[in-house]
């Protein structure tokens, strides 16, 4: 079983405008209102690809009940947990470029975080993988997902998946995280370095280093460019990204972690994981919202 959580789920307003000019009244050519949140995102591609899993998460409001119809109106299995304020309305505006406002959402309270701990950690068992994506509130700080993982580890033989960014999933390591997964911006952002960084042989460089922090797989998702990945076996990959149309980047990289999954519990191969990823995420990136299986696979086709 693939376990999500995800503190700050959403509804996501894409609305397209033509030719969007900021300080002025545009009008809309198209729109729709789809649920959001990275975690919730892995869990409807693994649903795609007809694994198990269920999505954990906070809800507020009566936004938080338009979320928890649509994930129930999508057949997801999730608890998704009542707590304080109103859950967000972030809006996507697709024109010449992509612009994303995204709001801040649902108040939680470190007994909320304890509350949702201790019903995973009820059904949990080994073999189970928990995947913590996403950000946090500030206010709770930077240790909040490492806790969370310090209490979820007592279950033995769970495997952790963390996609954050910044103190947020670098506090993880030290817990041994089995797959971390920062897109180039945010490797370069740990390090302080230039995000032009284009050499790929580097790159694995910077992610063995978080390896030597505690990360037992790492993937830097390179967006149109691929992905690289070093593994606790020593290798390092590097995969292209199949060439297409970009219609809608939210999401490619959770469906990436969820291809990874996908792929990785059938097989057991970290190559084929991470192709599988790479084409997952880029079929994504092709479609208005969760690619098929399908799709996933005449992408992949393309890269071989």
């Amino acid at each position: 079983m693939v376990y999500t959580l995800t503190f700050n789920p959403s509804l996501d307003y894409y609305v397209k405008v033509n030719n969007y000019k900021s300080g002025a009244v545009n009008r809309t050519s198209a729109e729709r209102l789809t649920v959001g949140g990275k975690g919730i995102n892995v869990s409807l591609q693994l649903k795609e690809l007809g694994d198990d899993t269920v999505s954990y998460g906070f809800v507020a409001g009566f936004t938080g009940e338009e979320i928890r119809r649509e994930v129930e109106a999508l057949g997801l299995k999730h608890r998704l947990f009542e707590v304080a304020g109103r859950s967000r309305i972030n809006v996507k505006i697709k024109s010449i470029t992509e612009t994303d406002i995204n709001a801040c959402g649902v108040e939680i309270t470190e007994k909320d975080v304890e509350n949702m701990t201790c019903a995973l950690k009820e059904n949990l068992k080994d073999g189970d993988f928990v995947v913590i994506s996403g950000n946090a509130p500030s206010y709770l700080g930077d240790e909040i997902y490492a806790d969370v993982i310090d209490s979820l580890k007592q279950v033995k033989g769970v495997k952790f998946v963390v996609d954050a960014c910044g103190e947020l999933l670098c506090q993880t390591l030290k817990h041994k995280p089995f797959l971390i997964k920062p897109n180039l911006f945010e490797l370069c952002e740990i390090f302080g370095i230039p995000s032009s960084l284009n050499d790929t042989k580097i790159i694995a460089e910077y992610a063995r280093n978080l390896q030597k922090r505690g990360a037992r797989n790492v993937i830097v998702s390179l967006g149109s460019d691929g992905a690289v990945m070093v593994t606790e076996t020593k290798q390092a990959c590097y995969v292209r990204a199949a060439r297409g149309q970009l219609i809608n980047s939210v999401g490619a990289g959770d469906c990436m972690i969820a291809g990874f999954l996908h792929e990785f519990i059938k097989t057991g191969n970290y190559f084929k994981a991470l192709n599988f990823a790479t084409a997952s995420g880029s079929a994504c990136a092709f479609t208005e919202g969760i690619a098929t299986k399908e799709q996933i696979e005449y992408v992949e086709s393309l890269m071989l």
